[in-house]
Parts: structure tokens; C-alpha cells; sequence
């Protein structure tokens, strides 16, 4: 079938889809033999998958794992980004069973304090990981009873497809059902043991039907780890639904050239993807004397579309073309971004469209639409959801909850983590936000980071944070908290940038303390020569008191 291509504002019609595995018959059935995914079978050489093709590997794995007894058991994955990847994955959701996608860069004694926790059945590994799997075997509390290496991948499935052909329909005999668990999702979070977030199909569907609802899609490039909620929403399910192709990148470093091979429409990713390319921007522009022409470029289009004329493509025509030539969004979440990134983006003709949601959450809430977004905020909810503002305090700043089909099962094996978590049908997210006038969610931060003050007075340091981000350019990182009831920021500079930036800091403070209310101003201010320690996922580890 051709592919269609949606304009901004048409969109399709979304089927309402229970379990994974309709979404990836739906793939097969409605994308034939036209391309899925295109990645790197090795250093110099690609290799192209049809609809028709992961198809067959899906249920050719799949039916593996039933013949191994795997049926209403839990798998886990532990590879780095791969197309293997993804079709170990799919053959554990299209089946009876449910999968733990494992962080592959979690150290050793912690994938398998997961695996006791887990009371894991069975394992995809790659090669990277075999000395893992091998004090795996030694630790008499791991229950694994089946080890599979991923670089048996067509071995298995040639088995599988042998056990089909014999008759043994096991696997596509026992399709999953919407309360089915499909996944369990160990946390990273920045303090504290990890905990296992329980999706069922229902609650994974729920939210790649409603981005799709609203956001359409086509070629992408996709290098978000796969271990994480919004790689499977924003690529993985949608692709079968769109019938979309795209580019399994290894790494954000190969993102310039894989634009440039691929010419992706759309890209999902975190801030950092969105800043590095609008940093190499700059830089490319500084280095090649062209940042003058780029800054009146940059005033004449703006003034363009004050009265309703929009040239920036034509205008930017090169740096779209370095960005591949039809990129038109990025949909950014995950971690804060600088608005004024997002705008700069957005004045070359690239629309940033961020969104806010949680694992627990499948992962979506809320969600910025080409047509309808707000400069630093996280989008409207989504359709699967209602998300309301409890207790807001006189600014209509208040916890964050939320209630759907997108809302998890609860923790595994924590029914008191679970409890505490939850008020009747209403998941209590432990982030602080707002909504304006208008119906979009911003952002102010987490419950657990929030400094009381002996007035009274509630501070979120991530909105100090922000404020700094955006008024001081030379601040790679920063980290505000509170000692002796006083506000307190903790700065790693850009001294290359800025050589003279730790003499330069307090002043600068001073200066935005004056935007501030007094009850929310810097009263300490302290430097580091490195960066702060970071969670797998790329945030900040806090320091919590007792």
C-alpha cells in the first residue's frame, strides 16, 4: 500500500487497540512488505526490515518461548539498543507472558537484585552482558530457568518456526488479554531502591493510542534506550500503527550524520538531543562567520510572521538541510528545557512539542500538539486521562494527580508502596505543576525535593533551577537545596565559555535574586569542579535529609 502522508491538522482515525500484540498484527497486515526498520547489522553494513519480516521473527521467538515453557511467565531483556532488542520484546508481549526490560547500564549487583526481586523466569542477554549472567548463575536466589543469547537470534527463531510447522500453536494460542501485565518497569529513581511499575496491555495501549490521536507521525530516527516507557509509545507501537520506517540510531553522537542519511520528519527524544543541535547551531555558524547573517535572518523572519507570513524553512533552508531536510518536530520529555531553546528551535522552523508523563503513567499525561503548544509548558492532557491540580496554593500551584487507563497496576510485590501511592482511583505523582488559563500543565517540581522554609513558606528548588538555567548562560548545572533555612545553590560552570565564571556567580545571583521574592532568593552560593553524580536516565542525584 502507498504510504499516506497526514498534513498538519488531518489526522487518522486511531483503532482502539487492547494489547500489544494487535498493534503489531496491525503492522503486518497493513504494512506488508514495506519497510519497518533500517539499522546497523554491522560497523559498515545497514539492513532493512518489512512489516512482513518482524512479523515472522516475532512469532518464530515467540513460539520459542513457549516451547520452552515460558507461558504467563516473567522475561527480562538486558542488551544495549538493537533491533534484536526490540523483537525480544515483541515476542514476550504477543504472547501470555510479561516483560522486564532491564536498564543495561545498571551495575551488576543491581540487575540482579532485580532478578530476585522479579522472581524472574527467563532472560534475553547479549554478549556485553555475559560475565553478568554468569554471577547470575552463582547467586542461588536467582530463579532463571532459561538463558537465551541474543546473538542466537535467528537459531531461536528457526526453532520456533520449526515447532509451528510441526503443529504446536501454543504461543499464538494464548494471546495476551488487555489486564494482562506486559511489563514490569524497574525505576531509576535518584534515591532509594528502585521499584517495579506493573503495566498491563490496557494501560500501554491507552497512551500510544492517544499520542497518535493527536500526533501523527512518519520516518523517524529513534535512539531513545528501549528499556524506557516513551521509546515504546513514541517509536516502537506507533511505527506499527503509522506504518512508518524508521532508523535504529546507536548513539546520540551519530545523530548529525543519521539526519543527514535518513531525513527523519520526526525525532523523540531528551533536552540534551534537543540542545546539542541547537548548540551545534551556533557553533557551526560561529566558526564559519556566519552568525551575523544568521541573527538578521533570525529578526527579518520573525518579523514575517508578525503579520501572518511564515518563511523560516525557506529562510533556514540550510540548517533544515543539515538537519536532513524534512525534520519538522521533536518531541521532547523526560527532564527540563531551557524555553530558550525551545524558541530558538521553533525560529529556525523546527517545532519542539514537549510533554509530561511518568512510568507510571505508560508513560503519557500531558502532551504539546503542533497545534496547539505554549512556550514552556508540558501540553494539555491527554485524552486517556484526567489530571487535576490537588490543593493548589495561592499561586494554583498543587500536587499533580492523575487517573486513566494509562495509570499502572501498582508496584510488584509492594502493595504498601502501592497504598501510598494512590487515593481511591487518583495516582498521586509526587510532582508539583500548575495549569494556566488556557488548560496547559507547567511543571514546577518534585514533592519530595520541595524546601519548607520556618515561615511557612514552600520552595520548589527545580523552579529556581530553571530561572537559573535561563538567566545565567554560563551554568551547565545546578542544584538548589536549603541549610539552616536558607536557600542554597550548588553551581558546576562553563569556565571555557565564561573563564572568569566563578568570580562572576554571585554577582549574577544578586542580580536574579531581584526577580525574586524574598522568601525565594539565594542566600549561599557554592562551586564545583565537576559535574553532580546522575542516575542512569541522566538526572541528577539529590541528597535527601533524614
Amino acid at each position: 500500500m502507498a504510504k499516506k502522508k497526514f498534513p498538519k491538522g488531518v489526522f487518522m482515525e486511531i483503532p482502539q487497540f487492547k494489547t500489544a500484540r494487535e498493534f503489531i498484527e496491525y503492522g503486518h497486515e497493513n504494512g506488508g512488505d514495506q519497510k519497518q526498520y533500517i539499522y546497523m547489522e554491522t560497523a559498515k553494513t545497514t539492513r532493512t526490515k518489512s512489516f512482513n519480516e518482524v512479523w515472522y521473527d516475532t512469532i518464530g521467538l515467540g513460539q520459542f518461548l513457549f516451547k520452552h515453557g515460558m507461558d504467563g511467565k516473567k522475561v527480562a531483556i538486558l542488551s544495549e539498543n538493537s533491533y534484536y532488542w526490540i523483537i525480544c520484546f515483541y515476542s514476550i508481549l504477543t504472547g501470555n507472558n510479561t516483560s522486564i526490560p532491564m536498564d543495561a547500564k545498571l551495575m551488576d549487583d543491581d540487575i540482579i537484585e532485580i532478578m530476585v526481586r522479579s522472581g524472574c523466569d527467563a532472560i534475553y542477554y547479549s554478549k556485553d552482558f555475559a560475565g553478568t549472567i554468569e554471577k547470575m548463575k552463582a547467586n542461588e536466589d536467582v530463579k532463571i530457568q532459561l538463558y537465551m543469547k541474543i546473538e542466537d537470534f535467528y537459531d531461536m527463531i528457526a526453532e520456533g518456526h520449526a515447532d509451528l510447522d510441526a503443529g504446536n500453536e501454543s504461543y499464538l494460542d494464548h494471546p495476551p488479554t488487555p489486564d494482562t501485565i506486559a511489563a514490569i518497569v524497574y525505576t531509576s529513581g535518584t534515591t532509594g531502591r528502585s521499584k517495579g511499575v506493573m503495566l498491563s496491555h490496557k494501560n500501554v495501549c491507552a497512551s500510544v493510542v492517544a499520542s497518535l490521536s493527536v500526533l501523527q507521525s512518519n520516518h523517524a530516527i529513534g535512539f531513545l534506550p528501549m528499556n524506557h516507557t516513551f521509546a515504546w509509545a513514541s517509536a516502537l507501537f506507533s511505527s506499527n500503527v503509522m506504518i512508518g520506517w524508521g532508523y535504529i540510531c546507536r548513539s546520540l553522537k551519530d545523530i548529525p550524520n543519521d539526519m543527514k542519511t535518513y531525513h527523519p520528519q520526526n525525532i523523540a527524544g531528551v533536552p540534551l538531543l534537543v540542545e546539542t543541535i541547537y548548540k551545534s547551531i551556533w557553533r557551526t555558524a560561529e566558526k564559519s562567520g556566519q552568525a551575523d547573517k544568521l541573527r538578521k535572518g533570525l529578526k527579518l523572519s520573525n518579523a514575517l510572521r508578525k503579520i501572518g507570513i511564515d518563511k523560516r524553512r525557506k529562510i533556514f533552508s540550510k540548517i533544515i538541510d543539515a538537519l536532513g531536510g524534512e525534520l519538522e518536530y521533536l518531541v521532547v520529555g523526560g527532564a527540563y528545557l531551557d524555553p530558550k531553546i525551545e524558541k530558538g528551535m521553533s525560529d529556525f522552523g523546527v517545532e519542539i512539542l514537549t510533554g509530561y508523563g511518568t512510568t507510571e503513567c505508560s508513560p503519557g499525561i500531558t502532551l504539546s500538539t503542533l497545534q496547539d503548544h505554549k512556550l514552556g509548558s508540558c501540553g494539555k492532557p491527554m485524552s486517556c486521562c484526567e489530571v487535576i491540580i490537588h490543593e493548589p496554593d495561592e499561586e494554583g500551584v498543587g500536587e499533580i494527580w492523575v487517573k486513566g487507563d494509562n495509570v499502572m497496576v501498582g508496584y510488584y510485590d509492594d502493595p504498601e508502596a502501592t497504598a501510598s501511592t494512590f487515593e481511591g482511583e487518583w495516582y498521586k505523582t509526587g510532582d508539583y505543576g500548575r495549569f494556566d488559563e488556557d488548560g496547559f500543565l507547567f511543571y514546577v517540581g518534585r514533592k519530595k525535593n520541595l524546601i519548607v522554609l520556618s515561615n511557612g513558606k514552600n520552595v520548589s528548588p527545580e523552579e529556581i533551577e530553571d530561572k537559573i538555567m535561563i538567566t545565567i548562560p554560563y551554568v551547565k548545572e545546578v542544584v538548589v537545596s536549603d541549610e539552616d533555612d536558607m536557600i542554597v545553590a550548588e553551581f558546576f560552570l562553563d569556565e571555557e565559555a565564561q573563564p572568569d565564571a566563578k568570580e562572576r556567580i554571585k554577582a549574577d545571583v544578586t542580580e536574579l535574586n531581584r526577580q525574586l521574592p524574598v522568601y525565594k532568593r539565594i542566600l549561599r552560593v557554592k562551586t564545583r569542579d565537576t559535574e553532580f553524580p546522575k542516575t542512569t536516565s541522566l538526572k541528577i542525584k539529590r541528597v535527601y535529609k533524614d
